[in-house]
Protein backbone atom coordinates (compact mmCIF):
# COMPACT_ATOMS: atom_id res chain seq x y z
CA UNK A 1 0.00 0.00 0.00
CA UNK A 2 1.11 3.56 -0.51
CA UNK A 3 1.70 6.12 2.57
CA UNK A 4 -1.32 8.04 1.14
CA UNK A 5 -3.66 5.97 1.02
CA UNK A 6 -2.81 4.13 4.70
CA UNK A 7 -2.82 8.08 6.03
CA UNK A 8 -6.06 8.42 4.36
CA UNK A 9 -7.56 5.10 5.47
CA UNK A 10 -6.58 6.23 9.35
CA UNK A 11 -8.63 9.20 9.12
CA UNK A 12 -11.22 8.14 7.09
CA UNK A 13 -11.91 5.31 10.56
CA UNK A 14 -11.50 8.46 13.03
CA UNK A 15 -13.99 10.11 11.64
CA UNK A 16 -16.44 6.76 12.15
CA UNK A 17 -15.52 6.54 15.31
CA UNK A 18 -16.27 9.98 16.30
CA UNK A 19 -19.49 9.78 14.91
CA UNK A 20 -20.72 6.84 17.15
CA UNK A 21 -18.70 8.84 19.67
CA UNK A 22 -16.23 6.52 20.59
CA UNK A 23 -13.49 7.94 22.43
CA UNK A 24 -10.28 6.54 21.65
CA UNK A 25 -7.37 6.16 24.32
CA UNK A 26 -4.50 9.23 24.01
CA UNK A 27 -1.62 6.99 22.21
CA UNK A 28 -3.93 6.94 18.93
CA UNK A 29 -3.13 10.16 19.02
CA UNK A 30 0.43 10.57 19.05
CA UNK A 31 2.16 11.82 15.56
CA UNK A 32 5.27 9.67 14.53
CA UNK A 33 7.78 12.75 16.00
CA UNK A 34 5.95 12.32 19.63
CA UNK A 35 6.62 8.48 19.23
CA UNK A 36 10.22 8.95 18.42
CA UNK A 37 10.47 10.45 22.10
CA UNK A 38 8.99 7.76 24.37
CA UNK A 39 9.88 5.93 26.49
CA UNK A 40 10.17 2.14 28.41
CA UNK A 41 6.81 3.37 29.83
CA UNK A 42 5.08 3.08 26.76
CA UNK A 43 6.77 -0.49 26.32
CA UNK A 44 3.09 -2.07 26.78
CA UNK A 45 1.78 -0.51 23.40
CA UNK A 46 5.14 -1.51 21.45
CA UNK A 47 5.25 -4.99 22.54
CA UNK A 48 1.68 -5.66 22.42
CA UNK A 49 0.75 -4.32 19.39
CA UNK A 50 -1.89 -1.64 20.73
CA UNK A 51 -2.53 1.29 18.17
CA UNK A 52 -3.76 1.13 14.57
CA UNK A 53 -3.57 -1.08 12.00
CA UNK A 54 -4.12 -1.16 7.91
CA UNK A 55 -3.98 -4.30 5.96
CA UNK A 56 -4.70 -5.32 2.73
CA UNK A 57 -3.44 -8.45 3.30
CA UNK A 58 -0.23 -8.00 1.14
CA UNK A 59 -2.91 -8.29 -2.26
CA UNK A 60 -2.63 -4.03 -3.19
CA UNK A 61 -6.39 -4.14 -3.81
CA UNK A 62 -7.35 -1.93 -0.31
CA UNK A 63 -10.70 -0.76 -1.59
CA UNK A 64 -11.66 -4.37 -1.89
CA UNK A 65 -10.20 -6.34 0.12
CA UNK A 66 -8.81 -4.95 3.34
CA UNK A 67 -9.76 -3.42 6.34
CA UNK A 68 -8.75 -0.75 9.37
CA UNK A 69 -8.63 -1.53 13.17
CA UNK A 70 -7.57 -0.61 16.45
CA UNK A 71 -6.18 -2.73 19.38
CA UNK A 72 -7.18 -0.73 22.41
CA UNK A 73 -6.05 -3.43 24.65
CA UNK A 74 -3.94 -6.55 24.58
CA UNK A 75 -2.00 -8.95 26.99
CA UNK A 76 0.99 -10.89 25.40
CA UNK A 77 0.96 -14.97 24.83
CA UNK A 78 5.00 -14.59 24.63
CA UNK A 79 5.72 -12.33 27.81
CA UNK A 80 2.78 -13.66 30.06
CA UNK A 81 5.38 -12.67 33.21
CA UNK A 82 4.97 -9.69 31.77
CA UNK A 83 2.10 -8.83 30.81
CA UNK A 84 -0.60 -10.71 32.72
CA UNK A 85 -3.68 -9.63 30.67
CA UNK A 86 -5.66 -12.26 29.14
CA UNK A 87 -8.12 -10.58 27.17
CA UNK A 88 -7.91 -8.08 24.25
CA UNK A 89 -10.09 -5.41 22.76
CA UNK A 90 -10.49 -4.17 19.25
CA UNK A 91 -12.20 -1.64 16.82
CA UNK A 92 -12.33 -2.59 13.52
CA UNK A 93 -13.44 -0.58 10.49
CA UNK A 94 -15.18 -2.53 7.37
CA UNK A 95 -16.08 -0.18 4.14
CA UNK A 96 -19.14 -1.41 1.99
CA UNK A 97 -17.60 -3.23 -1.16
CA UNK A 98 -14.71 -4.51 1.18
CA UNK A 99 -14.08 -7.76 2.23
CA UNK A 100 -11.94 -9.61 5.23
CA UNK A 101 -10.50 -13.00 3.62
CA UNK A 102 -11.47 -16.55 4.97
CA UNK A 103 -9.40 -17.27 8.15
CA UNK A 104 -9.49 -18.77 11.32
CA UNK A 105 -7.76 -18.46 14.88
CA UNK A 106 -5.30 -21.63 16.47
CA UNK A 107 -5.85 -19.67 19.88
CA UNK A 108 -8.21 -17.23 19.94
CA UNK A 109 -11.83 -16.90 20.66
CA UNK A 110 -13.66 -13.68 19.94
CA UNK A 111 -16.87 -11.71 19.77
CA UNK A 112 -17.36 -9.91 16.69
CA UNK A 113 -19.92 -6.60 17.92
CA UNK A 114 -21.35 -4.35 15.49
CA UNK A 115 -21.30 -1.17 17.17
CA UNK A 116 -22.56 1.31 14.42
CA UNK A 117 -23.34 2.19 10.72
CA UNK A 118 -24.31 -0.51 8.29
CA UNK A 119 -25.03 -4.66 8.37
CA UNK A 120 -21.80 -6.80 8.89
CA UNK A 121 -22.56 -10.42 7.03
CA UNK A 122 -19.89 -12.78 8.57
CA UNK A 123 -19.74 -16.58 6.10
CA UNK A 124 -18.82 -19.35 8.55
CA UNK A 125 -17.89 -23.18 7.99
CA UNK A 126 -16.33 -25.75 10.33
CA UNK A 127 -12.48 -26.88 9.95
CA UNK A 128 -11.73 -30.44 9.48
CA UNK A 129 -8.32 -31.97 11.17
CA UNK A 130 -6.06 -30.99 8.18
CA UNK A 131 -7.21 -27.51 8.68
CA UNK A 132 -8.56 -27.15 5.23
CA UNK A 133 -12.22 -25.91 4.76
CA UNK A 134 -15.38 -28.21 5.68
CA UNK A 135 -18.48 -27.46 3.03
CA UNK A 136 -20.73 -29.89 4.36
CA UNK A 137 -21.03 -29.67 8.20
CA UNK A 138 -23.50 -27.84 10.03
CA UNK A 139 -21.92 -25.36 11.75
CA UNK A 140 -23.07 -24.57 15.27
CA UNK A 141 -23.54 -20.81 15.93
CA UNK A 142 -23.84 -18.20 18.94
CA UNK A 143 -25.63 -14.90 18.81
CA UNK A 144 -26.45 -12.77 21.48
CA UNK A 145 -27.16 -16.03 23.87
CA UNK A 146 -28.90 -17.88 21.16
CA UNK A 147 -27.24 -21.12 20.47
CA UNK A 148 -28.58 -22.68 16.49
CA UNK A 149 -27.24 -24.49 13.78
CA UNK A 150 -27.12 -23.17 10.09
CA UNK A 151 -25.95 -25.29 6.74
CA UNK A 152 -21.61 -24.46 5.80
CA UNK A 153 -21.54 -21.25 4.62
CA UNK A 154 -24.30 -19.69 5.39
CA UNK A 155 -23.50 -15.90 6.07
CA UNK A 156 -24.47 -14.58 9.85
CA UNK A 157 -26.22 -10.75 9.23
CA UNK A 158 -25.04 -8.78 11.88
CA UNK A 159 -27.35 -5.50 12.74
CA UNK A 160 -25.68 -2.54 14.88
CA UNK A 161 -25.58 -3.85 17.93
CA UNK A 162 -25.38 -7.69 17.83
CA UNK A 163 -22.33 -9.51 17.74
CA UNK A 164 -20.87 -13.46 17.08
CA UNK A 165 -19.30 -15.53 19.07
CA UNK A 166 -16.24 -16.65 17.09
CA UNK A 167 -14.79 -20.02 18.52
CA UNK A 168 -11.69 -21.28 17.98
CA UNK A 169 -10.43 -23.21 14.30
CA UNK A 170 -13.82 -21.65 12.97
CA UNK A 171 -13.57 -20.53 9.65
CA UNK A 172 -14.97 -17.04 9.14
CA UNK A 173 -15.03 -13.95 6.66
CA UNK A 174 -16.53 -10.50 7.01
CA UNK A 175 -18.48 -7.97 4.13
CA UNK A 176 -20.70 -5.47 4.25
CA UNK A 177 -24.46 -5.87 3.40
CA UNK A 178 -24.45 -4.40 -0.03
CA UNK A 179 -26.92 -0.73 0.29
CA UNK A 180 -26.62 -0.44 4.22
CA UNK A 181 -23.33 1.44 4.65
CA UNK A 182 -19.85 1.42 6.18
CA UNK A 183 -19.84 -0.53 9.54
CA UNK A 184 -17.69 0.37 12.79
CA UNK A 185 -17.21 -3.21 14.38
CA UNK A 186 -15.78 -4.10 17.85
CA UNK A 187 -14.23 -7.21 19.10
CA UNK A 188 -13.50 -8.46 22.30
CA UNK A 189 -11.37 -11.44 22.86
CA UNK A 190 -8.33 -13.52 24.45
CA UNK A 191 -5.21 -12.40 23.44
CA UNK A 192 -4.56 -11.41 20.61
CA UNK A 193 -1.64 -12.40 18.20
CA UNK A 194 -1.67 -11.43 14.55
CA UNK A 195 1.65 -12.58 13.68
CA UNK A 196 1.26 -16.08 14.36
CA UNK A 197 -2.57 -17.06 15.08
CA UNK A 198 -4.02 -16.60 11.71
CA UNK A 199 -4.92 -19.51 9.62
CA UNK A 200 -5.65 -17.84 5.90
CA UNK A 201 -7.30 -19.68 3.89
CA UNK A 202 -6.17 -19.84 0.84
CA UNK A 203 -2.93 -18.31 2.34
CA UNK A 204 -2.22 -14.36 2.54
CA UNK A 205 -0.05 -11.71 4.24
CA UNK A 206 -1.58 -9.92 7.34
CA UNK A 207 0.39 -7.08 7.10
CA UNK A 208 0.98 -4.09 3.88
CA UNK A 209 4.23 -3.60 2.59
CA UNK A 210 4.41 0.51 2.09
CA UNK A 211 5.36 2.19 -0.46
CA UNK A 212 6.76 5.88 1.14
CA UNK A 213 4.64 8.26 -1.28
CA UNK A 214 4.21 11.05 1.95
CA UNK A 215 5.07 11.32 5.37
CA UNK A 216 2.84 8.85 7.75
CA UNK A 217 -0.12 10.86 9.41
CA UNK A 218 0.58 8.56 12.52
CA UNK A 219 2.68 5.25 13.00
CA UNK A 220 1.04 1.59 12.78
CA UNK A 221 1.34 -1.04 15.37
CA UNK A 222 4.09 -2.50 13.95
CA UNK A 223 6.41 0.79 13.07
CA UNK A 224 6.84 2.32 16.77
CA UNK A 225 10.32 3.38 16.96
CA UNK A 226 12.51 1.30 20.09
CA UNK A 227 12.19 3.29 23.64
CA UNK A 228 14.78 6.45 23.88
Amino acid sequence: MKRSEINAALKEMEQMVQKYRFALPSFCNFTPEEWGKKGHDYDEIRDNMLGWDITDYGLGDFDKVGFSLITIRNGNLNMKDKYTKTYAEKLLYIKEGQYSPMHFHWSKMEDIINRGGGNVLIRVYNSKEDESIDYESDVTVHTDGRTYTVPAGTQIRLTPGESIFIYQRLYHDFTVEPGTGDVLLGEVSQCNDDNTDNRFNPPMGRFPEIEEDEPPYRLLCSEYPAAK
